[in-house]
């Protein structure tokens, strides 16, 4: 079962006249382009963005050819709808949004924001079961404490998600971490 065109267009068309122009329609669609974070950062400087949602098989092709200005995917699976789907493009976007977060830091510093995944984070009290806060955590050392989280972030990244570094150029001392955390393994 498709998706009837006409109350689409109906909505498609009520949502672009309240925004301003500029603003982008964007289908969530299996056969779109991944989305990923810089995809919501892009977003970030639309002036508004019409997210349309799909249901059962999907849209008419007419639609996407008359109305899309872009069609994106969360992967290489299919949901029942693109309701999750675009909360999901809504929460990555608003969030990076000044203002959205408590700190203007906060969003820079998360996984895929320098496209590598987040170094590790502890909180108190310093020991649970045996298992210790690494103790440059500990120290105040702000520069070791850079450079542990930057090694950590590339290990990570080495280990999870090593397509992530194949695409990235990296820094004199971002591959001399690397090869450190890789030794350490």
């Amino acid at each position: 079962m498709v998706l009837r065109v006409e109350p689409l267009v109906a909505a498609i068309s009520a949502a672009r006249e309240a925004l301003p122009q500029g603003s982008r329609v964007v289908f969530l669609n299996p056969q779109g382009r991944v989305f990923n974070q810089d995809i919501a950062r892009e977003m970030t400087e639309l002036p508004g963005l019409v997210l349309v949602a799909g249901r059962y098989e999907g849209f008419d092709e007419r639609l996407l050819d008359r109305y899309a200005d872009d069609e994106l995917s969360l992967g290489d699976y299919v949901l029942s709808g693109g309701e999750f789907a675009a909360l999901t493009v809504m929460d990555a976007v608003v969030r990076l949004l000044p203002g959205v977060l408590g700190s203007e830091d906060s969003a820079t510093q998360e996984s895929f924001m320098d496209g590598l995944l987040d170094y590790a984070h502890y909180t108190r009290p310093e020991e649970i079961e045996g298992l210790r806060v690494p103790a440059v955590l500990l120290e105040g050392n702000h520069a070791l404490i850079r450079r542990w989280r930057l090694k950590q972030a590339l290990g990570r990244t080495w280990l999870r998600r090593p397509e992530l570094l194949a695409g990235r150029e990296l820094s004199q001392e971002e591959q001399e971490l690397l090869n450190e955390f890789m030794a350490e393994q």
